[in-house]
């Protein structure tokens, strides 16, 4: 059974690939903001022909499609963009990018009827420099040909900084294909991601979960990042680096930096790297921590209890919402779905209302005066919990009560 996984690796371009990269991120940019022109054209005609009452169905067409968008770039980008073919940038980067604009626009709108789950997604705006240098290739056209070197349209052989044996080797014998990949520029150095449809069932084979694995209850919270209680009665608390926390004199002190130097002068350019590094670094050192807990969680319990949270509201909250969003209870969620679907363990997820931390394990009484400031409890029963390790171990219980009555 195949599976779709991305796979990320370092470049190490020269200056003058530097230089042919930085054009293509630019080209993406460009063919975006073409993109999104002629649709907000459309819109403007449109609305101009029905005061002359036109009636609608031969109004001007809006090409809300990746081909129709692509049609547009074809016949325009001739004499609007003459450089396009000059500099011989690859093709295939602006047929990525008005599919890339066109997936916006489907976005907003299965937003607006309800089709697509989460916060609303507004209408698309026009892309600028400070969002970033990205681009993208469609299919295998951006392919690895050794453990070191990947080619790239338009750019040429680019060395990597990582072996990329793992991924060559399941690509000769066909257990790994590339479907897309983007290439994108952070802090001044440069990353190309694969999507792949691979073939993992030896890997997940080999880490497969054991059989007398326990079952585990979680619960997250800000001070103990992770509290899990097995079937067995063992606690364990797992707390988070707080990477952005830890970063922020750094942070502030890089900002001052960039705030103090001329605008547009090689000096604030310099500043701004120094800042998206730190920031760079920040990320860096969330993503190694969940990634490695979510991999340990996934490969050593059989069965993982969790709640259902509203992190979008949580961090609405000003008070918690920096806290909160340097956690990455969101990110954390997401892989232990997808891991514990490989290595053959299972998530469950309470309903968002289950009282995990107000109710009593013992009598099943719901404490509704308990607020975030009361870490123990003493419950009418005589009970007293700690308010972590009881939602963990209500947690649990309720996902066994579940598995019981199926």
């Amino acid at each position: 059974m195949s599976d779709r996984q991305g796979y990320r690796v370092e470049l190490t371009p020269t200056l003058e690939q530097r230089a042919r990269l930085g054009q293509h991120a630019g080209l993406s940019r460009v063919v975006e903001n073409f993109c999104l022109e002629k649709v907000k054209a459309a819109l403007e005609q449109r609305e101009a022909e029905r005061t002359y009452d036109i009636a609608e169905e031969d109004l001007t067409a809006i090409p809300w499609s990746a081909p129709a968008l692509e049609r547009m770039w074809r016949l325009e980008h001739r004499d609007r963009y003459p450089w396009f073919t000059e500099e011989g940038l690859s093709s295939r980067v602006p047929k990525e990018a008005c599919r890339v604009r066109a997936a916006g626009f489907k976005n907003f709108f299965d937003s607006r009827s309800g089709k697509r789950k989460g916060r609303k997604v507004g209408f698309p705006d026009w892309r600028k420099r400070k969002h970033g240098s990205r681009f993208r290739y469609d299919a295998g056209r951006a392919r690895p040909e050794s453990p070191r070197i990947i080619r790239l349209p338009g750019v040429g052989k680019v060395r990597t900084l990582e072996d990329m044996s793992w991924l060559t080797g399941r690509i000769a014998d066909g257990r790994a294909r590339v479907i897309g990949s983007t290439v994108k520029e952070s802090a001044g150095r440069w990353w190309v991601s694969f999507q792949l449809q691979i073939d993992r069932a030896d890997i997940n084979e080999h880490r497969t979960v054991p059989g007398d694995a326990p079952a585990c209850g979680i619960d997250v919270g800000v001070k103990t990042f992770a509290t899990i209680v097995d079937d067995d009665g063992t606690v364990i608390e797992l707390h988070a680096p707080k990477p952005l926390k830890a970063a922020l004199r750094k942070l502030r002190k890089a900002g001052k930096a960039v705030s103090r130097k001329k605008p547009g002068s090689s000096n604030r350019a310099k500043a701004i790297e120094r800042l998206a590094r730190v920031h760079l670094e920040v990320a860096n050192r969330r993503a190694d921590f969940l990634h490695k807990t979510t991999t340990m969680l996934a490969r050593s319990k059989r069965a993982i209890a969790i709640e259902t949270l509203n992190v979008t509201g949580m961090v609405a909250n000003r008070r918690l919402a920096r806290a909160i969003s340097d956690l990455g209870f969101g990110e954390f969620f997401r892989q232990l779905e997808y891991k514990t679907r490989w290595y053959g363990s299972s998530v469950w997820a309470a309903d968002r209302w289950f009282p995990s931390s107000r109710l009593c394990g013992g009598c099943g009484t719901i404490n509704r005066e308990l607020t975030l400031a009361d870490r123990v409890w003493t419950c009418g029963c005589g009970l007293v919990h700690d308010r972590d390790v009881n939602a963990a171990r209500n947690l649990l219980e309720a996902m066994n009560l579940e598995q019981k009555a199926a």
